[in-house]
């Protein structure tokens, strides 16, 4: 069994700055953590700054990356940027999805980012046709991941409905595999392997008919694979509900038996003070996702009172507007700042947490998020020497990660004792900002 040695700077031990650490890896896992290293072991791979745990994305729609700065333009709300996504949703192929993804993916990696939780609703061809592989465009996001070099849980989404049981639009026709059981029989095809998990997701209770929603959280329940679902994002979303069924959509998930331990709620955002107590009561997680609510103008998530009652917190970057898992945990915590008016609302290691292994459980990957014996060796070391990290003490290095630094003091990443990202450069996709420039521009119309 070969050992790869790492020598890090300063690690992050999940309640302290520890300097002088040295992690052993073979095949792809931590085989042991030896504190009190003031020097490198000889031959040992050095990483100087502050290592923490690779980040966790855990809320990705990876083709939304194309949006960014085209959607920033003028004013409009959640449903007119949504008119624009779905242009650039009908003009995608299994190739061109993959290009994009790859890039997209290599940003995440730029970023820190070891591991992506895909919302991945674009099945079929434009008109609604299957491919002939019906699961060609999910393929082609799992390929993307691994050249990549991250990890991937794609979480298939069922989405049959434009609104509370009506027939699909004419451009979501692409989404819908007509009823929850064949969307349960394409999705049983896809197989996970190394660096993939396939998890399941209800689009939202708009996109879903109320009779199909235990179909979906049987499929996920026989595999003890990972559910999301898009919740009360929308003010118009619980009203509708309201309207249609007598209920909120946590009241509506609760029925139907979709919350749980292994359930995210994405967003959570307009909730009452029942529905926060349903989540917290059957530990169904939360996925904030600061820098998207903002960008659309959805509102500041009741993130603080989820927690308290029992719902575990982790973050995504959802729409792509930023590719910053360290912004998404310091936007929570100002969020609440401003929302309150007082300070203070979590840790540092609180809101790593969030980033790491709460997010990495969150997709499945309950193995990921700590750097300890037994963990994947997945992790990523930060600048403490950037114009915005430089100062601090070095006890403070995760105060000064999460509410300092960026993805640009990413200086490498690795993934399952793989150097992905080195000194700043990703090793298989060199010129990621290229690759995102010639994958989106394929896409104008």
């Amino acid at each position: 069994m070969q050992v790869t040695t790492y020598w890090l700077e300063h690690a992050w031990l999940g309640t302290r700055a520890e300097p002088g650490v040295a992690l052993d890896v073979a095949d792809g896992r931590i085989t042991a953590v030896r504190t009190g290293q003031d020097t490198p072991p000889p031959g040992a791979e050095v990483l100087r700054g502050l290592t923490i745990p690779g980040l966790a994305n855990a809320h990705s729609h990876a083709f939304h990356r194309a949006l960014r700065g085209t959607v920033q333009v003028g004013s409009g709300t959640f449903w007119t940027w949504r008119e624009v996504m779905y242009g650039v949703a009908q003009r995608l192929t299994p190739e061109s999805y993959f290009a994009l993804a790859r890039a997209v993916y290599a940003e995440m990696a730029l970023a820190g980012i070891t591991s992506v939780g895909e919302f991945h609703y674009l099945h079929h061809a434009p008109g609604g046709t299957p491919y002939a592989d019906p699961n060609a465009m999910g393929e082609a996001l799992i390929a993307a991941a691994a050249e990549a070099g991250i990890r991937i849980t794609l979480l298939d989404t069922a989405y049959l409905s434009s609104g509370f049981g009506a027939a699909p639009e004419q451009h979501q026709l692409r989404f819908s595999d007509g009823t929850a059981d064949a969307w349960a029989e394409r999705v049983s095809a896809l197989q996970e392997r190394e660096g993939v998990r396939i998890g399941a997701a209800v689009h939202s209770v708009r996109a879903v008919p109320a009779g199909q929603l235990a179909t979906v959280a049987r499929w996920a329940e026989e595999r003890r694979a990972p559910l999301h679902v898009h919740l009360s994002e929308q003010t118009a979303e619980n009203e509708a509900c309201q309207a249609a069924h007598g209920m909120t959509p946590t009241q509506l998930l609760a029925e139907h038996g979709v919350l749980g331990a292994r359930t995210t709620g994405v967003h959570n955002t307009h909730m009452t003070d029942g529905d926060i107590a349903l989540i917290g009561s059957t530990a169904t997680g939360t996925c904030m996702c600061p820098t998207t609510e903002r960008d659309l103008a959805d509102g500041i998530g009741p993130a603080v009172a989820l927690q308290r009652a029992g719902s575990p917190l982790s973050l995504g970057s959802d729409s792509h507007a930023v590719i910053d898992l360290l912004e998404e945990a310091r936007a929570m915590e100002l969020n609440e700042r401003l929302r309150t008016r007082t300070r203070g609302h979590w840790t540092a290691a609180a809101l790593l947490r969030a980033a790491t292994e709460d997010g990495h459980a969150a997709l499945g990957w309950t193995d990921a998020g700590r750097l300890e014996a037994g963990a994947l060796a997945d992790f990523t070391t930060l600048a403490l020497d950037s114009v915005r990290t430089a100062g601090p003490e070095p006890r403070l290095a995760a105060e000064t990660a999460v509410f300092a630094a960026s993805a640009a003091d990413v200086r490498h990443t690795v993934v399952g004792g793989r150097h992905v990202v080195r000194d700043g450069v990703h090793r298989s996709v060199p010129d990621t900002a290229r690759a995102l420039a010639d994958s989106i521009a394929a896409l104008r119309g």
